[in-house]
């Protein structure tokens, strides 16, 4: 007659930050509990780690952004529309992926935003529609009226939203 084996599987679950001394050295180390060291040497011991991932928000933003990138890419006819936004200013750039060329670019750095607009905080919203504005006629001055817009891995929120309604009324189609 044929023999019926059965396995048995010792799962553990360590969380970081939880000691429990039974289960891990100082290092935190796993160590083997005592009724492990009898059990027998065909009999897998599985042994798992969870651990959460912490991501920073520009992780998080990084890997956001490249999944738009994966599905936006500017072309000769429809270049991309690039944004950056960070704390004190916002940059938009249109792009030609192709030739690898920026074909226009606009930013509260440059003289006509930051001397119209004193901000101290950052760029506000009534900004961003001026950077829309601006980089939209920049646009249409060198024959570029399709673009693909490209929100950088920021939410479609706030002053993204703002910069990308003020192109659109501008004359740019996305």
């Amino acid at each position: 007659m044929g023999m019926a084996t059965t396995m048995t599987m010792n799962m553990r679950l360590q969380f970081p930050g939880v000691v429990n001394h039974n289960q891990t050295s100082f290092l935190g180390v796993p160590m083997r509990l005592p009724y492990e060291k009898y059990s027998h040497p065909s009999v897998p011991s599985l042994h798992f780690n969870v651990q959460a991932k912490a991501h920073t928000r520009r992780e998080d933003c990084h890997a956001r952004h490249s999944r738009v990138r994966k599905k936006v890419e500017g072309k000769q006819d429809r270049p991309r529309l690039c944004v950056f936004r960070s704390n004190k200013h916002l940059y938009v750039q249109v792009i030609d992926d192709s030739k690898m060329h920026t074909l226009a670019s606009a930013s509260t750095m440059q003289k006509p935003i930051s001397e119209e607009f004193n901000y101290s905080s950052g760029p506000t919203i009534e900004v961003a529609k001026r950077v829309g504005e601006i980089i939209a006629k920049s646009c249409l001055e060198k024959g570029i009226t399709k673009v693909a817009f490209d929100r950088g891995g920021y939410p479609y929120h706030g002053r993204i939203e703002a910069l990308a309604a003020s192109a659109r009324e501008h004359g740019l189609q996305f």
